[in-house]
């Protein structure tokens, strides 16, 4: 009689991880990221702006 050690259940193949990310290139990667992260956020605050004060000034009906 052979017995097995481990069950095996309906979904076992199932669950699936997603593939997790090199070590080495992230950390060579990760001050240019940073820098990316830092000039979006930065363009995007000065857009938020500039589109708010454009908002502002139609809304006055004040020529842009």
């Amino acid at each position: 009689m052979h017995t097995h050690a481990h069950a095996h259940g309906p979904g076992q193949g199932d669950h699936h991880h997603p593939p997790a990310p090199a070590a080495a290139p992230l950390r060579a990667m990760l001050p240019s990221l940073l820098m990316a992260g830092v000039g979006t956020r930065l363009l995007g605050v000065a857009g938020l702006l500039a589109l708010l004060w454009l908002a502002v000034a139609w809304a006055l009906g004040e020529p842009a």
